[in-house]
């Protein structure tokens, strides 16, 4: 019985031990541009400092700027001090460094690939790298194709010898539906579906990922998460910037591409979804589709019943006038570009059949707010006198994501006094004073996880798709009506936004 005991904390003390990946190469295509810089070399380095990757690792960069070796080092050194503050260990950026090499190419010239194959042997040899390798698209999506058929022209698509070979894809995944089941078809042309990585950073972000340890480890919230008590859901994705110099970018893509297909969605399922069996990557992410499966079709010629679209003009923001869009630098005139996406949907289950879920995300509101506010059902009788209760509001359980992480919920509770008055109060955890650990950035998750070969926080090819199954009548009305609602740069959105919710006897909540 002993001896069990100790076999069992041996066993619980070798899972709590970091799990270093194997060694390995990131071939970084596009690796000239901001995501390199900005996020996947901090994140390399961080967990380098931590001491999360093996020694023999390398990180290569492919693009069309000619850089030698040390060139491409001293740029993202450069750049690692500018975004750290100066906050960068030298020894750690001298041993870390070693390992980044740069490879100038043409991505859509097969004869990159034969040198970089070469190279990345060249690297086995010198590194121990032992052919394991990892391809990071992050290059222009109108690339990915081309990149994947050269890759697996060269035959870098295939595991050999035990070694791995795993295809990162940056969103957006498409721009609808079509051209995500074209692009996934390219992808899995030459590689299989287990190989394929599509990334969201959204996932990868501790608060995130509390919403399934804030679901599923306390039996307190888990027999009320369904329709018998909850009213409706909210999902706000807010910023208080606007589109800056990504103008010719939010000209393609609008908010419903670039937030609400990805983000946006993935947040539902994590908050609709069934309790996985267990906590890995299918199960986890079979559940997820089963959300995306259940939430009811929008009719084409009901689009108004159920989205509002609005694009911010001229207004205030902390006291300074800010420009609107169609001022904004490479975008047209008359755009009618949305820069505010407002939705009802409903998720036609067992849990969930007649509930609400409200989602809204927009650029120039009057502040920078990711949250789920989860709306409970009035209780049925108060004892109390009604001029005792005129301050009691709803029970409503909020998850903040950014910027203050952290969860609250709203309970009623006496006001000190002689009298018997009952008012709304918060009970609030911020996970910054409740936990001593700063949490990773996201991509140091991501990346920590792809290396490792753990999906779970990873998009499946039917998920990509299911969401844009969702959207798509909405975006093929759009198209054929080009008329967009205005609203001041300050405000939360267009009065649609306000009626889409009124109509129910609804509101926006103030986050």
């Amino acid at each position: 019985m002993a001896e069990t005991q100790v076999l069992q904390n041996a066993l619980l003390d070798e899972q709590r031990l970091p799990r270093v990946p194997e060694p390995g190469v990131v071939v970084i295509f596009g690796a000239s541009g901001d995501l390199t810089r900005r996020k996947l070399i901090p994140a390399l380095y961080d967990l380098a400092s931590q001491r999360r990757l093996p020694m023999e690792f390398a990180v290569v960069g492919v693009s069309r700027t000619e850089m030698s070796h040390d060139d491409f080092r001293e740029k993202l050194h450069d750049a690692l001090k500018e975004h750290r503050s100066g906050q960068v260990s030298e020894d750690v950026w001298e041993s870390f460094s070693k390992g980044i090499f740069y490879l100038p190419g043409d991505s859509k010239k097969q004869e990159t690939y034969e040198e970089l194959k070469d190279f990345l042997g060249q690297l086995d040899d010198e590194r121990g790298t032992e052919g394991n390798r990892i391809y990071y698209l992050s290059s222009s999506p109108s690339l990915f194709p081309t990149i994947v058929e050269h890759l697996g022209e060269a035959g870098m698509n295939r595991e050999q010898d035990g070694a791995y070979a795993r295809l990162v894809v940056e969103k957006p995944f498409g721009r609808d539906l079509m051209s995500a089941r074209e692009l996934n078809g390219d992808l899995r042309r030459y590689f299989d579906e287990s190989q394929i990585y599509r990334i969201d950073h959204y996932l990868g972000k501790d608060t995130v990922q509390n919403i399934l340890a804030l679901r599923f480890s306390n039996g307190i919230f888990e027999p009320i998460w369904n329709q018998h008590y909850v009213d409706h859901v909210q999902i706000t994705v807010a910023e208080d910037i606007g589109v800056g110099t990504r103008g010719a970018f939010y000209e393609e893509a609008g908010a419903l591409r670039d937030i609400v297909q990805n983000h946006v969605m993935q947040v539902l399922c994590l908050t609709a979804m069934e309790p996985p069996v267990t906590f890995d990557a299918e199960s986890v992410r079979e559940e997820k589709v089963k959300v995306l499966k259940a939430v009811r079709p929008i009719p084409e010629d009901e689009v108004e019943g159920y989205a509002v679209r609005g694009q911010y003009a001229r207004g205030w923001i902390f006291g300074e006038e800010v420009e609107g869009y169609r001022e904004e630098e490479d975008v047209a005139a008359d755009s009618t570009t949305e820069t505010y996406v407002a939705l009802k949907v409903f998720v036609d289950n067992w849990r969930w059949a007649g509930v609400p879920f409200y989602i809204r995300a927009g650029k120039r509101l009057p502040k920078k707010a990711t949250e789920i506010a989860i709306q409970f059902r009035s209780t049925p009788h108060t004892p109390f006198a009604r001029g005792e209760t005129e301050g009691l509001e709803p029970n409503v359980l909020v998850i903040r994501i950014q910027p203050e992480e952290g969860i609250s919920l709203k309970i009623g509770a006496k006001v000190p006094g002689s009298g018997f008055e009952v008012s709304s109060v918060n009970m609030d955890l911020l996970y910054g004073t409740a936990f001593l650990e700063e949490a990773p950035d996201a991509y140091q998750r991501l990346l920590l996880d792809l290396m490792l070969g753990d999906p779970t926080l990873f998009i499946r090819a039917d998920e990509a798709e299911g969401a844009w199954g969702i959207l798509q009548p909405v975006m093929r009305a759009w198209s054929e009506n080009g008329g967009v609602p205005s609203y001041p740069a300050g405000t939360w959105g267009p009065e649609e936004a306000d009626q889409l919710l009124g109509h129910d006897g609804r509101e926006w909540r103030r986050p």
